[in-house]
């Protein structure tokens, strides 16, 4: 099984829901990375959208292709939003945030008709939980949000860069990487953690993925939200 392959052929899939006039959201991350070159090949041969970046990372990497950018103070409504995640579970519930913009994200795809996940098949899970749910959370009430979150039943640590030192994120907040283990009621989660003071956002996306590309050895597996 080639990872990087079925990143690239769900990528690919995700390409056919954007559309002449449309308004996009561009996800961040490793994965979401894959969309942007062959993106910037349909703007380079006639499509004309205008993209909202999630992240300084992605709005540098797409405005060096020629990818053309707005912001939501000109467009509040978007058409469509390409992102990955990091698990997908039978309902299309996701924990995201890996790549420390998903704050942004969930704006983003709040705002969009039409929330597009691409994943490898190691994202698929049988229940949230494997990965960490990240917070992100006010530098000053860190300490705090630690605690209440630790009384919830899981295991705390801020998430530090490379260098060792403490990652900030575009809105110049922490995150706290929370280890909950199973989560069997993502919607209750969802719901404690909103109710903490301190806390801006969180890498729980429930109810929000429209489509989700997976690909699976040669073939991408097309998975849709029920009504």
């Amino acid at each position: 099984m080639n990872l990087e392959q079925e990143k690239r052929s769900a990528a690919r899939e995700a390409l056919r829901f954007i559309h002449d006039g449309d308004i996009v959201g561009l996800g961040t991350g490793s994965t979401f990375n894959l969309i942007l070159a062959p993106l910037a090949e349909r703007v380079r041969v006639g499509l004309k959208i205008l993209c909202i970046a999630t992240s300084n990372q992605t709005a540098n990497a797409a405005a060096e292709l020629g990818i053309p950018l707005t912001t939501l103070d000109e467009h509040q409504e978007i058409n469509v939003d390409i992102d990955g995640a990091d698990e997908i579970d039978p309902r299309l519930a996701l924990i995201k945030g890996g790549g420390g913009a998903f704050l942004r994200e969930k704006i983003v795809a709040s705002a969009a008709k039409k929330l597009v996940i691409v994943a490898d098949s190691t994202k698929q899970v049988t229940m949230l939980g494997k990965a960490p749910v990240p917070v992100e959370v006010v530098p000053f009430a860190q300490a705090l949000v630690a605690k209440e979150i630790q009384g919830l039943g899981a295991s705390v640590n801020l998430r530090k860069d490379k260098q060792g030192k403490i990652f900030v994120t575009d809105e110049s907040h922490h995150i706290l990487d929370c280890h909950f283990g199973e989560i069997r009621d993502p919607r209750n989660l969802e719901r404690q953690l909103e109710e903490i003071p301190g806390v801006v956002g969180h890498g729980l996306f429930i109810g929000m993925a429209s489509v989700v590309l997976i690909g699976k050895g040669s073939t991408v597996i097309e998975l849709h939200a029920k009504e």
